[in-house]
């Protein structure tokens, strides 16, 4: 089932799609019972609608972001050498075209390969598709990442990977902005991602639940598109980390509750810096997740 989230006279309103028309959802939420109190919820989207009458589907708790893609690790760590690293780049350019193999500093770290992996998101400064978009002040690096998203129904603490998949309540379309120039450092600082990262994502204003996206988790596909021209398409195989496992880990020894929101990492292909596509002031960016979800912006 495909829902959505729309301001009334009354309220937010959960509308479900039927047959091509959005009708009010008489059911439950998907995500359970909202873990915020409705002025929170009201407050959030007026927020929105200074920018854009959508709303999003949902109001996160909470946003754990993950690594999960060996390609795109490799693509975007060459990327970002060749964009801002022009000496290094003819180094490990010259030693890859030698050797035919990834230059040893491009692959992913042996964690990545032990557990899954993420980074604490900034779930306060997720908007919705359609809200207008500027690079932080601070940056000339804006990028953007295609990912797959999802969000809780249950509660789970030291969750097996059955249990956790069955916690899992809905889907979304995430894109993470990112500040690709700041992001080496703060990363190589040892304490990840922080206004590379902080200061926006996004999100689909539509969610589909999970019983219609599970059986196909693996074969999602989706396309990036600038100024109405698809520059890369996307696919979820060879995950590293499957979603049962991703979470259990996440829910050791640390309670999990409904409403928050997980990312799966960007798809291979899922941002310009792996394809050389940077946003520029201008440009309108869209990305889209099969049936789940599009998020589309103009870069101001």
């Amino acid at each position: 089932m495909k829902l959505r989230r729309v301001r009334t006279a009354a309220g937010l309103e959960l509308q479900h799609l039927d047959d091509g028309h959005w009708r009010a959802h008489s059911g439950p939420s998907p995500l359970g019972p909202s873990p915020f109190a409705e002025d929170w919820e009201l407050a959030t989207a007026d927020r929105h609608l200074a920018h854009t009458d959508a709303v999003l589907p949902f109001t996160p708790l909470s946003f754990r972001d993950f690594l999960l893609s060996e390609p795109h690790n490799i693509s975007a760590a060459r990327g970002l050498i060749n964009r801002f690293h022009p000496a290094t780049a003819r180094i490990t350019n010259a030693y890859e075209k030698l050797t035919r193999r990834t230059f040893p500093a491009f692959n992913p770290k042996k964690l990545f390969y032990q557990q899954p992996i993420y980074y604490m998101a900034n779930a306060m400064t997720i908007v919705p598709s359609g809200t207008p978009v500027a690079s932080p002040s601070y940056s000339r690096g804006l990028d953007f990442e295609l990912e797959i998203g999802f969000a809780l129904s249950a509660p789970l603490h030291n969750a097996t990977p059955a249990q956790a998949v069955a916690a899992v309540g809905a889907f979304v379309l995430v894109n993470d902005f990112s500040a690709r120039d700041v992001q080496r450092a703060e990363m190589a600082s040892g304490m990840g991602p922080q206004k590379s990262k902080h200061f926006l994502s996004s999100m689909s204003t539509t969610m589909v639940t999970a019983d219609e996206v599970l059986p196909r988790i693996g074969a999602l596909t989706g396309t990036v598109a600038i100024n109405g021209h698809t520059v890369s398409r996307v696919d979820s195989a060879g995950l590293q980390w499957g979603i049962g496992e991703v979470l259990a880990h996440a829910s050791r020894d640390e309670q999990l509750l409904p409403g928050e929101l997980f990312g799966l990492g960007t798809l291979p292909g899922g941002s310009g810096m792996e394809t050389g596509n940077w946003l520029q002031p201008g440009d309108t960016l869209r990305l889209t997740l099969d049936d789940i979800g599009e998020v589309e912006h103009r870069i101001v």
